[in-house]
């Protein structure tokens, strides 16, 4: 049975004889930054200046918080479960206070409560009261603990994250101190050590001191999910293994970075959960993230992700050649206010790292930005994109055909439709600016190269037509008519890219001077293929901004294969003008006629009609429509007689294969399978006749 202990003590006693401690490897790397540092100092100085007139044994005690610790009873080593960020921190501030002092006495008292000093009579060697985790400890001991350490201080950036956190606070500690004169360092080491007190809670054995050291935790303290988890995980691995996958586990934090570090956990999450978060990150990684023992996760899961993680948001892909075709792609996506898209992005590449970049990895992340892309052109809202994304990761486990267009990798002619649709409205009034601006370098880059890249610090839009003319300008004058004032103003055709910030002044110049002082920059060469247009350009009217429009939709519809959208919006305006909203009618049948559906393509999509009949059965382990079919009995759209389906109402479809696959109980291609009633060509080949019209 484990004996717990909790008591109170002052740092005179924390960092005495009684305590050694130790932080275990298992443990993430110290992150207390100059902020955390400059806090603690803060608050302890102006805690103790409140008290100025008080000597020091009279004033209050101050709390500092708790610290768990894996402790036996009459044994000073102390193995630190929680607690790691104030014991460094105050290790490094009873340093400084050292070091500063002129006092030898001081000096000395100071320096007892950093290092345990050699006894020859009892037979015990110097020590040190806190050891810090391998490969920060040796840092840790000549730079803040020996004596004389903190002249050897320099702040080198090639230190790791946790290194350079340690120089940083120390420095940051004696910048705070060094004006004081002595008697106020001797008072507040004075403090430190009689008045400021730490609960310590220590059991004998991991797994209670893991059972507080969770409570208290999830109850808001400073450590974050990860470092739940990772006690978790880390803590299931025998004891021989644990300091190999630590070091695993801390090398891939160090790499990515501690906040990218936690977004991974949430993408790991996503992949295997496959819906919209509703409960704690660490909560609902427990449940859903399966393996088969806590190395075969950091081996087989964490690393491999980790990799691909850090690829995609570096947009540093490595291949023998070919490597851009992915690393494009992926510079766009990262460009995106939303990372849904990730998740997939993340199990694709992990699955598919070393195929053909031409023929796999390089059509996935195109396809992926056209995707991510289109939704924000479209303002697609988070849920759906979860919805979508997450159907997608899916399809990336299953290995399903992600070419074909029934995929949730591919846009349907509905939505390229309105992805063309959305390029054509007044698109300053209906995005954010990043949005805005991301969606015009995209366009600025489809003018110049796929593989465009941009090293501006500062991208702003700005209209070229002024939101407010004045009445006496040229603008007006060539822009008469308020109404198409009005209309062209937010349009993609009046708008542009600057590499500064907006000048609200100068977005009233007229043309000329606009052009020369403001785009163009009195011969300089604009980074922004867009803004080539304003070259000798002398009027800005309804036809200029109809034109440029055209031009900047055009390089977008081309750059993401957009074309089937602008047949299909064709068509639905055709129709329209003709008083119908059926755009073509096609049909599926088979097994001998007892398979018959009437499909009518219109603007919500293809409809199938009210009495088509299908079959239940389905010969493939692999069939992709077996949710979709069976939610669409359960919601009373179809109904089920054995192996024969009906459809009681009309159900709207994005794909003609998932028509065709929902019919037929099978997976299908249904661009061959669903015929046009009037003239039995196929799907796909009405599609081609469309586009070349």
């Amino acid at each position: 049975m484990s004996l717990l202990s909790a008591h109170q003590f002052p740092l005179k006693k924390i960092f005495s004889d009684d305590f050694q401690f130790l932080i275990p490897e298992y443990q993430r790397p110290y992150s207390w930054g100059v902020e955390q540092a400059e806090e603690l100092l803060t608050d302890l100085t102006e805690y103790m200046d409140s008290y100025k007139d008080t000597p020091v044994p009279e004033m209050p005690e101050y709390f500092l918080g708790s610290i768990v610790l894996i402790k036996k009873d009459g044994f000073p080593e102390s193995e630190v479960v929680d607690g790691q960020q104030r014991l460094t921190t105050l290790t490094i501030l009873l340093s400084v206070l050292r070091e500063l002092s002129a006092n030898e006495d001081v000096k000395n008292s100071l320096g007892s409560y950093v290092l345990q000093k050699a006894n020859l009579l009892e037979g015990t060697q110097a020590k040190y009261r806190l050891s810090l985790r391998k490969r920060d400890n040796d840092h840790f001991r000549t730079h803040i603990q020996d004596p004389g350490g903190l002249e050897k201080l320099t702040e080198d950036l090639d230190l790791t994250d946790a290194k350079l956190n340690i120089t940083r606070n120390a420095m940051c500690f004696t910048d705070a101190l060094i004006g004081k004169d002595q008697e106020y360092l001797q008072s507040l080491a004075s403090f430190l050590a009689m008045k400021c007190v730490l609960v310590v809670v220590s059991t004998p054995d991991f797994d209670s001191a893991f059972r507080i050291f969770s409570v208290l935790n999830s109850r808001g303290l400073d450590l974050t999910a990860t470092d739940l988890l990772k006690a978790d995980i880390i803590g299931q691995i025998q004891e021989t293994d644990r300091d190999q996958y630590t070091q695993k586990w801390d090398s891939l934090e160090e790499k990515l970075g501690r906040q990218r570090f936690g977004e991974l956990f949430g993408h790991i999450r996503m992949i295997h959960r496959r819906q919209k978060p509703k409960g704690t990150l660490r909560k609902e990684f427990t449940e859903s993230v399966k393996y088969q023992s806590p190395e075969q996760f950091v081996d087989g899961m964490l690393e491999p992700y980790g990799r691909a993680f850090g690829d995609i948001v570096s947009a540093s892909f490595s291949s023998a050649q070919d490597a851009y075709r992915v690393n494009g792609p992926l510079k766009w996506l990262n460009r995106l206010q939303f990372s849904d898209w990730m998740p997939p992005a993340i199990e694709f590449l992990t699955r598919h790292r070393n195929q053909s970049v031409v023929d796999v990895l390089a059509p996935f992340f195109a396809d992926l930005e056209r995707l991510a892309h289109s939704m924000l052109i479209r303002k697609v809202g988070i849920n759906d994109r979860i919805e979508r994304f997450s159907k997608l990761t899916d399809e990336v486990i299953k290995g399903a055909d992600l070419s074909e267009s029934s995929s949730a990798l591919q846009l349907s002619m509905r939505e390229m439709s309105q992805t063309l649709s959305a390029l054509e409205g007044p698109l300053y009034e209906t995005h954010s600016p990043r949005a805005l601006s991301t969606l015009l370098l995209r366009i600025d880059g489809f003018l110049v190269d796929a593989g465009a890249e941009y090293d501006v610090a500062t991208v702003t839009v700005e209209h070229v037509l002024p939101q407010n003319p004045k009445p006496e300008s040229e603008w007006v004058q060539w822009i008469d008519k308020p109404s198409d004032r009005t209309h062209w103003v937010d349009r993609l055709g009046n708008l542009t890219l600057l590499d500064r910030k907006r000048n609200s002044s100068a977005s009233n110049y007229d043309l000329k001077r606009k052009l020369e002082s403001y785009f163009l920059r009195e011969g300089k060469t604009s980074p922004f293929a867009m803004t080539f247009d304003f070259k000798g350009a002398t009027e800005w009217n309804v036809g200029t901004l109809s034109n440029r429009q055209k031009r900047l939709i055009e390089a977008v519809e081309s750059g993401y294969r957009l074309e089937e959208g602008r047949a299909y919006k064709s068509s639905v305006k055709v129709s329209a003008q003709k008083g119908s909203t059926t755009v073509a009618q096609f049909r599926v049948t088979g097994f001998n006629g007892q398979i018959n559906g009437l499909i009518d393509v219109t603007e919500e999509g293809l409809v199938l009609r009210k009495g088509a009949k299908g079959r239940y059965f389905h010969t493939e382990a692999g069939y992709s429509y077996r949710t979709l079919r069976d939610q669409l009995i359960s919601d009373g759209k179809i109904s089920r007689n054995g192996d024969d389906i009906e459809v009681l109402e009309d159900i709207v479809f994005e794909s003609p294969s998932a028509v065709s696959g929902v019919l037929l109980g099978r997976n299908d291609n249904g661009m061959r399978s669903l015929r046009k009633v009037d003239t039995g060509e196929n799907y796909r080949a009405w599609l081609n006749s469309l586009v070349a019209s």
